[in-house]
């Protein structure tokens, strides 16, 4: 058996369990520069407001009154996201993040005679109890059944947060109700193939086909998808703490950059946080990509460019120092004067664990020096706050972003702990 533990609205109830005023009004969390909706209460789903539609369009109901709007507070949903992944790492050995607002529990281990359909409810009751954020717990045979299940804990209150979908019958009376493009694994171009060539409409369609199939129309990962709605486990358990192949920060700018020096500053904050991460689970990357682009929506003057170079070295490294000097070196080669940047990036790839790390006869640089340095860096910085301690080329102002909605990080920043008056 495997459980999905999915929070509910899950930025919209970080900021709820510090203003429980908004319990039961519409909510709506924005994208980096309070471009667009990325969560919604459902309230706020029931005014019409979509996912990914733009602020203005709405913004008539948030100066009426009718939305409460906030800036994304990535800081606190981060942190609450840890909360929530402790509180279930009591119930169960194993984990797997799947995303900030979602886990698989590998169930395997618990007795024959558990009652899980209790032990779900009692895993929501906890996570809302220790966290103060909802969470929808679904438990059937393979992951994609666990991922329905709590889908099914969302729309029935009934199920108290916690949901066993083990028996035929059950599985059958879901499916034939579900919709097919909210299957896992079947995305948006699949559904609508699927819908306007052979007229399925719902999980069970799927279900009833061969599985020849469906290897015909969507190859393995179909037939895994296929295999997993028939209670067979076909996409294996992976453990959270698996270190990630890939690394990237970027951001889209407040305003447009056209200076060298500020657009240099921002992508070097860029790679030092991303290098921290990097060290962090343990790794060495072996190139590093840089991209940077213009406004894809200006078309005067024809001052447009997208453009990404990558660098690689000889030695994969987690050297903040080293793989900052090639950064600068690409974006001092890259930067074309006159245009105005609205989005750049760094990304971090062919990582490596660092103790697998191949080390060149060649190599000139002081590797245990810059190592040191690094965890001395990293230690001050946990310890006092980001960016307290960085490079002299990089902004130690922050990420120039508008956040005109932005709430307090109540559990991350001193300066925003709760004041309770007795």
């Amino acid at each position: 058996m495997y459980a999905l533990a999915d929070c509910n609205n899950f930025f919209v109830s970080c900021e709820r369990v510090f203003r429980p005023d908004l319990e039961g009004r519409p909510v709506v969390v924005l994208s980096n520069n309070d471009g667009c909706a990325i969560a919604r209460s459902n309230e706020a789903k029931r005014l019409g407001i979509r996912m990914g539609q733009p602020m203005f369009e709405f913004r008539h109901l948030i100066d009426s009154g009718s939305v409460t709007v906030f800036s994304s507070n990535f800081a606190l949903y981060g942190d609450m996201s840890r909360r929530v992944q402790q509180t279930l790492s009591r119930f169960a050995p194993a984990i797997e993040v799947y995303s900030i607002d979602e886990s698989f529990i590998d169930l395997t281990g618990l007795g024959a005679d558990t009652d899980l359909d209790l032990w779900a409810k009692t895993v929501s009751g906890e996570c809302r109890r220790c966290t103060g954020i909802p969470v929808s717990v679904g438990v059937a045979p393979t992951k994609t059944l666990a991922k329905i299940a709590s889908k099914l804990c969302k729309q029935y209150p009934a199920t108290k947060g916690g949901c066993w979908m083990h028996r035929p019958e059950d599985v059958e009376k879901v499916l034939r109700r579900f919709p097919i493009e909210d299957i896992w694994g079947i995305g948006r171009r699949y559904s609508r193939r699927f819908k306007g060539y052979f007229g399925m409409n719902t999980a069970w369609d799927f279900y009833i086909k061969d599985k020849s199939w469906v290897s015909t129309e969507m190859g393995i990962g179909g037939v895994r998808t296929w295999q997993e709605l028939h209670g067979i486990p076909s996409i294996s358990f992976e453990d959270s703490a698996q270190a990630k192949k890939q690394i990237m920060i970027s951001r889209t700018f407040a305003k447009e950059i056209t200076g060298l020096d500020e657009l240099s500053a921002q992508v070097s904050m860029f790679c030092s946080m991303a290098v921290e991460k990097l060290r962090r689970q343990g790794s060495s990357c072996s190139n590093v990509t840089v991209f940077i682009m213009t406004n894809r929506f200006h078309r005067d003057n024809g001052l447009t460019q997208f453009e990404s170079r990558m660098t690689q070295f000889p030695t994969a490294t987690d050297s903040t120092l080293e793989i900052n000097t090639a950064v600068m070196h690409v974006i001092r080669d890259m930067f074309r004067s006159g245009y105005g940047y609205k989005r750049a990036g760094v990304v971090l790839g062919d990582i490596l664990p660092s103790d697998k790390v191949q080390l060149s006869f060649f190599d000139n640089i002081d590797r245990d020096r810059h190592s040191r340095l690094m965890s001395v860096m990293d230690s001050i910085n946990r310890r006092e706050g980001r960016n307290t301690v960085g490079l002299a080329s990089q902004s130690l102002d922050g990420i120039k972003m508008n956040r005109e909605h932005l709430s307090p990080c109540y559990t991350t920043e001193w300066n925003d702990i709760i004041t309770v008056h007795c």
